[in-house]
């Protein structure tokens, strides 16, 4: 078995609450709510109108000069991840080709990006016109889409499309030689991506790695779909800020949005060499599957949720009254939000009572993709300052979902914090991590 330590040193986050991490954290402890009536299209007819959107920004000013031709091949999912990573780069202190290119700190070969992405939108701008030309009498034929269609599109247009864009735009900037991933497995790609990058430095594949995802899901054709399977929270267009209630008695669906997350992963001596700020170490990371038929939802117990969490920590050495902190998926979807009660209750036992659990997608909104990067350094910054914030929109909880669910900011002794998330196809996962000793 591998002795080479993993340590988080960086976070980096863009999200509704704004385009930091350090503006991310200070929104969670002021139980500040990023959810707002939509602006990226016009939502009148929607179910729900609502989401999680990212304030104005402009991507030039977030990429070297060298790189700003390669903008015009960025989607949404692609310039969100890119800030993520500047902002974690910054804040691990660590040196890029992208900062200071003749003094970098990493050894390009040694440094690997392990990446989350979802299903990225097209911009119905952009794809409008192709798609007319391959309409006959009202039906979309793809034949002639491919033949006619196709030629509105510039040769280039694919590439602002593909999943491991993120990463790869990522890698140049950077100078990310080492070993890269992609992971696409929905609202747990990020988790998932996270173990991989894990994987990468324990076996000795790199001493340094980036690890996050991405992802911008408001968009009308991915909003449309959200309602038309019941996900998405309706008749709170009039009061964003109060619509997503995870695990509450008056939860009645999820707010989907956009943001990105990047955590700077070191082995333990590397970071030790350049006298790095250790912010956490990851000590367990496991994956499962739910066996619900109707695999868009978790399983009535959470099943498969309860072995990922379960293997998380085995593999952590942690006992479930070890836990101090649970970042839940807590999606606000009443039936998985009682299935997650349930998974944890079936875990941790008596010993939940006492473990705050701290949802925040009813601040930040749903994320896909990048979800799991969001929660992991909500988790992380509560351990590196001994504090949690308020789970905004909790009153009561529902019924099979009574959680130590905190409503005001407290300071808190954290040694080890869990983050688990499940996806709408019957992927699950599960991150413990605890506050750093270096003895440990």
């Amino acid at each position: 078995m591998s002795t080479r330590r993993v340590v988080v040193t960086g976070t980096g986050a863009v999200s509704s609450l704004g385009l930091t991490g350090d503006e991310f954290w200070d929104g969670l402890l002021e139980g500040r709510c990023g959810v707002k009536k939509i602006q990226a299209f016009e939502p009148t007819g929607f179910p729900c109108e609502l989401a999680g959107e990212v304030a104005d920004y402009k991507i030039r000013n977030h990429v070297p000069k060298t790189h700003r031709k390669a903008t015009k091949l960025m989607s949404r999912d692609i310039e969100l991840s890119v800030i993520a990573a500047g902002d974690a780069v910054k804040n691990s202190g660590l040196v890029t080709k992208a900062t200071d290119p003749e003094n970098a700190t990493i050894t390009a070969t040694r440094t690997a990006i392990s990446f989350g992405a979802g299903l990225i939108s097209c911009e119905i701008e952009e794809i409008a016109a192709s798609v007319e030309k391959a309409v006959t009498d009202g039906e979309f034929d793809i034949r002639k889409w491919g033949m006619n269609g196709l030629q509105s599109l510039t040769p280039l247009w694919l590439l602002k499309y593909l999943p491991n864009m993120l990463p790869c735009h990522i890698g140049i900037i950077h100078d990310i030689q080492g070993p890269s991933n992609t992971i696409t497995c929905g609202e747990v790609a990020s988790h998932i991506a996270i173990a991989e990058a894990v994987e990468m430095i324990t076996r000795d594949d790199a001493d340094v790695a980036f690890a996050g995802g991405g992802e911008a899901k408001v968009n009308p054709v991915v909003m449309m779909r959200q309602c038309l399977h019941h996900r998405a929270v309706t008749g709170s267009n009039d009061s964003p800020e109060q619509a997503c209630r995870p695990f509450d008695t008056n939860a009645s669906g999820s707010v989907f949005g956009e943001a990105a997350g990047m955590l700077i992963l070191e082995e333990l001596e590397f970071a030790k060499s350049r006298n790095a700020t250790i912010a956490a170490e990851i000590v367990g990371t496991a994956s499962s599957n739910s066996l619900n038929t109707d695999y868009a939802h978790l399983e009535p117990d959470g099943k498969g949720l309860q072995i990922a969490i379960r293997k998380a920590l085995n593999e952590a050495n942690v006992r479930p009254d070890q836990i101090d902190l649970i970042v839940p998926a807590g999606t606000g979807i009443v039936a998985d939000d009682k299935a997650e009660g349930a998974a944890l209750k079936a875990v941790f036992d008596s010993a939940l009572e006492s473990i705050s659990v701290w949802p925040i997608k009813s601040m930040v909104s749903h994320t896909g993709a990048a979800a799991g990067a969001i929660d992991l350094i909500a988790a992380v910054r509560a351990i590196e300052h001994q504090k949690i914030g308020p789970a905004a929109n909790f009153t009561s909880p529902a019924a099979g979902c009574e959680l130590n669910i905190a409503t005001e900011a407290a300071n808190k002794e954290i040694n080890y914090a869990l983050c688990c998330g499940y996806s709408f196809g019957g992927q699950t996962a599960a991150i413990v991590i605890k506050k750093y000793e270096e003895n440990a």
